[in-house]
């Protein structure tokens, strides 16, 4: 999977989100490995927006690589496992990256 495919499913995967009881929640993912490269997902006033651009005032920024995001997106990863194994890290905000991680299941 190229970076440019990922953030179109990571796009589809956040429109079905219900982000409608969430104010605000910036995070910046860091994609690691051959395919590597940085976006942002961002719900801001109900609404949620997913762009291949760095964001400065986040809550948090996780690292991971194309194939364990991947894991996580199609849910063969938890999260939480990922975080503990050190397969995702966070700088920030560790529990907007769990809220985070629940958008996007």
């Amino acid at each position: 999977m190229t970076f440019n495919e990922l953030i179109d499913k990571v796009r589809t995967i956040a429109g079905k989100a219900d982000v409608s009881d969430k104010d605000f929640l910036a995070v910046q993912v860091n994609i690691t490995g051959k395919d590597s490269g940085v976006f942002y997902v961002e719900v801001k006033d109900h609404r949620i927006n997913v762009e291949p651009y760095e964001y400065n005032d986040r809550n948090c920024a996780i690292t991971i690589s194309m194939t364990n995001f991947n894991k996580m997106l199609d849910g063969k990863l938890d999260p939480v496992l990922a975080f503990t194994t050190k397969k995702l890290k966070v700088d920030g905000d560790v529990g907007k990256a769990l809220e985070f991680s629940k958008i996007l299941k």
